[in-house]
């Protein structure tokens, strides 16, 4: 499980959503009648990336879990930015098939996996990237989606933030409060 150093919220909403990668790979195995920690396991993650859009994004999320990059020797899709294999399957996770959850509006699960991404491999985005989506996190898993105008709000005030700044808020009320202390 990935340590979301802000806290709060944003790092509840993260665990919550790795325990539901988890859980889906746990799921894809028993269709597929592997055991877990076996070649098969790695197999089949394999299988997944070779063609992630053939899956959904939890399932591509989870196969990339559990294969070392060659280059690198870290998660595949996880290592530094500059991993010519990492950068590559870390853009592969974004062909993988979303489908909205029920009761939610469009987009929403986009947002989440992609907010999921960013949160669980924070050191390939900037400081204001990292803020935005992993503050957004708890209300993409609670299923809402913020208008144009509330994101566009949102990351003008996280663009008036300090990169440590970004850092240290836990929540866009605090990112409000924080920017309009200061003009950009």
């Amino acid at each position: 499980m990935t340590a979301l150093p802000r806290g709060g919220r944003p790092a509840e909403a993260l665990l919550t959503v790795e325990a539901t990668i988890d859980d889906r790979w746990r799921l894809f195995l028993a269709e597929y009648g592997v055991t877990t920690g076996g070649k098969e396991e790695s197999d089949l993650a394999e299988m997944v990336l070779a063609d992630t859009s053939a899956f959904e994004w939890r399932v591509v999320d989870a196969a990339l879990d559990r294969l070392r990059c060659a280059s690198c020797g870290d998660g595949l899709g996880s290592g530094p930015t500059g991993c010519g294999q990492c950068d590559q399957a870390n853009g592969f996770r974004f062909a993988a098939i979303e489908t909205d959850r029920p009761a939610t509006p469009p987009g929403t699960e986009h947002g989440l996996r992609v907010a999921t991404a960013v949160a669980r491999t924070r050191h390939r985005y900037g400081a204001r990237a990292r803020c935005g989506f992993e503050l957004g996190l708890p209300g993409l898993l609670a299923g809402e989606l913020p208008s144009t105008t509330q994101a566009q709000a949102y990351r003008a005030a996280i663009n008036k933030l300090t990169e440590e700044e970004c850092e240290r808020v836990t929540s866009f009320e605090e990112v409000a409060e924080v920017s309009s202390r200061r003009v950009r």
